[in-house]
């Protein structure tokens, strides 16, 4: 009859010591002959290979049950595969899954913002942005008026769906790279050199941004665009000397331009009004000698209509006011040739004489 590992032989009818425990060490001494009475250790005995091999088997499933618990981080979101094929999401903090090989858990960073740098290479300092190397192949494109740029710019993204960034997206940093030179060699395309180098900047990034963004959705890639900031844009090294050649002398130009232009703004409206003006004097003039041709004209007609009436009244009014006109500012003496004596007159004198009688009268007036 084999004993129970507590101490009752195995099929009596006496029942095992189930007693309590009186202390640690009655704990002890009672473990200890479990196990001495399952292995047969110290009692001659043989071990119950069963019983160990159950006991084994039982501990080796509570170790791989226990391998299901796993973390997220909360930057992270928990995906979890049953025999490769997605079965939900997981939150941040202590979760569980069945065991490998039956499921497993995967956790992407969702919250942390990667960067991917074209047409250069970063020496690590996000800060600063130093360029350990340039990359030309990457950096070199075309514009809309034929000319070439090197343009080094850097795209951040982060992961909105992380079903989608896991199973759709083999390389994501490659898909991103590819993606991001295509969107941008698009954008500079449409654009001018002038413009790319000065105030377009902001305008090619929003624009490249644009484009990416629907590309990876196309793709279903889980993949968000948060930014794309673009480093430096320039000509290539090769002819950068003379471009700024250029754009000294287009400056030149057009600083000389916008000085003509200031000087035509200056002299042209002074031009205008001294036309004007001669065109009003010359408009006045025209107005005084018509009216002055009208008023002789008039005047002739009413001589004439008074000489048809009178001829000899007429004709000695009209010879006395001719001969008035003429002789009016003129010194005149006055001699009669009839009689004996030559009379004489000094016209001058005596107009003089009243003239100066006339403004003595009005001073002691």
């Amino acid at each position: 009859m084999i004993e129970s590992p507590w101490g009752a032989p195995k099929g009596s009818s006496k029942k095992p010591d189930y007693r309590r425990p009186k202390d640690s060490d009655d704990f002890g001494k009672q473990l200890q002959d479990g196990f001495n009475s399952i292995f047969g250790s110290g009692s001659g005995k043989e071990p119950d290979f069963k019983k160990v091999i159950v006991i084994f088997f039982i501990f080796l499933i509570g170790i791989w049950s226990l391998t299901g618990f796993y973390q997220v981080a909360p930057d992270e979101e928990g995906v979890v595969l049953r025999f490769g094929k997605f079965t939900n999401i997981t939150q941040p903090g202590l979760n569980y899954h069945l065991p490998y090989p039956i499921e497993t858990a995967l956790t992407p960073k969702v919250t942390k913002v990667n960067r991917v740098d074209i047409g250069f290479r970063s020496s690590g300092d996000v800060v600063s942005n130093k360029v350990s190397s340039e990359i030309i192949e990457e950096s070199a494109m075309l514009t809309g008026d034929e000319n070439i740029v090197d343009i080094n710019y850097s795209v951040f993204w982060v992961i909105k769906d992380a079903k989608k960034y896991l199973f759709n997206v083999t390389e994501p940093e490659d898909t991103i790279k590819a993606v991001a030179e295509t969107a941008m060699r698009e954008v500079i395309a449409r654009k001018k050199i002038q413009s790319i180098l000065t105030s377009g900047r902001t305008d090619i990034e929003n624009e490249s941004h644009k484009i990416m963004q629907q590309i990876l959705d196309n793709y279903n890639s889980g993949i968000q665009i948060t930014q794309v900031q673009a480093q430096r844009s320039d000509p290539p090294s090769q002819v950068i000397d003379s471009f700024r050649d250029v754009q000294a002398a287009k400056a030149d130009k057009e600083r000389q331009q916008n000085e003509a232009e200031a000087y035509a703004n200056d002299i042209i409206p002074r031009a205008r009004g001294e036309a004007s003006k001669i065109v009003q004097d010359a408009e006045a003039y025209k107005s005084q000698v018509i009216d002055q041709a009208q008023g002789e004209a008039s005047r002739f007609i009413a001589i004439y209509n008074e000489y048809a009436k009178a001829k000899s009244v007429t004709q000695e009014r009209m010879y006395m006011e001719t001969m008035e006109k003429i002789l009016s500012g003129v010194n005149k003496i006055i001699i009669d040739k009839k009689s004996g004596t030559i009379p004489y007159l000094p016209l001058p004198d005596l107009k003089n004489s009243v003239t100066n009688n006339q403004q003595k009268t009005d001073l002691n007036n």
